[in-house]
């Protein structure tokens, strides 16, 4: 008998089949600009209608992060995050916070707190699931064990050059959602959806019932709504932080509130 507790992230996915919505997920680096105003750009971002808030550790050296996010992981460096802060200062966050928290890293800096450690903190702290960017699912075993014995969901990634054989292995090792790639290379905002990101999600499909979110590139509207035509969520990333880098000191957190509720067009509701 499946005795695992259902998610934050489950939850909000199957409220969200009940209304016939799609979700809309946000990623804001933790530290930038400032730990203390990490808390209010957390509320401000539920408030401008996000589903499920992915909250980054800034790592010196990323894989994956583009442009913009590698310079908001710089200067939340350059003000002292670590993920050992970041864990401290979870649990006040997430008493202003209702929608799902995903703790987004590379994996480096969850081996150098102690995978038991680290989950145990994690959930304990309001956590609700992790993505260890580069993490292969080969490779994540005792990761994926360690977390689910924290009831914290278990994220993976795949691509458009992800074969059948890996989407199946990804998919076998995820929970609470399957993150896709719309494009290869780094993150950063793009004019146009890639070609390759519907096969990927009808390929997807064939493997897992979870919810499928699409991100990379995302910027507006208008690619919400055109991820989502298949697509269970769609994840913005670079534009928020963009949005931050560019406003937040003049205008605070109500503009990037306002950008929020302005991306949330996309998924044809309205912030609650």
């Amino acid at each position: 008998m499946d005795t695992r507790v259902t998610s934050r992230i489950e939850a909000k996915f199957r409220e969200l089949g009940e209304q016939k919505g799609k979700g809309l997920v946000i990623y804001v680096t933790a530290g930038d600009p400032t730990l203390e105003a990490t808390g209010d750009l957390l509320a401000a971002i539920e408030r401008g209608g996000a589903d499920i808030i992915e909250l980054g550790v800034p790592f010196s050296d990323p894989l994956a992060d583009g442009p913009i996010i590698q310079r908001a992981s710089e200067r939340a460096l350059r003000g002292g995050t670590t993920l050992r802060k970041v864990m401290k200062a979870w649990p006040k966050w997430r008493k202003d916070v209702r929608v799902p928290l995903v703790l987004f890293s590379y994996y480096n800096p969850i081996l150098q707190y102690g995978l038991e450690d680290f989950a145990r903190d994690a959930s304990k702290a309001g956590a609700d699931g992790v993505l260890a960017v580069d993490l292969a699912p080969e490779e994540s075993e005792p990761y994926v064990r360690t977390l689910r014995k924290w009831n914290l969901d278990t994220i993976f990634l795949a691509s458009p050059t992800s074969t059948d054989e890996r989407l199946e292995r990804v998919a076998s090792v995820s929970t609470g959602f399957l993150y896709l790639i719309s494009r290869t290379g780094v993150t950063g905002e793009r004019k146009e959806i890639a070609g390759n990101t519907r096969p990927l999600i009808q390929r997807a499909r064939k493997f897992t019932r979870l919810p499928l979110a699409v991100g990379f590139g995302l910027s507006s509207p208008e690619q919400i709504r055109a991820v989502e035509e298949l697509a269970d969520a769609a994840v913005v990333g670079s534009a928020v932080v963009r949005t931050i880098e560019e406003r937040f000191s003049v205008e605070g957190a109500a503009a990037i509130e306002s950008y929020v509720r302005w991306l949330k067009q996309g998924t044809g509701s309205s912030p609650a």
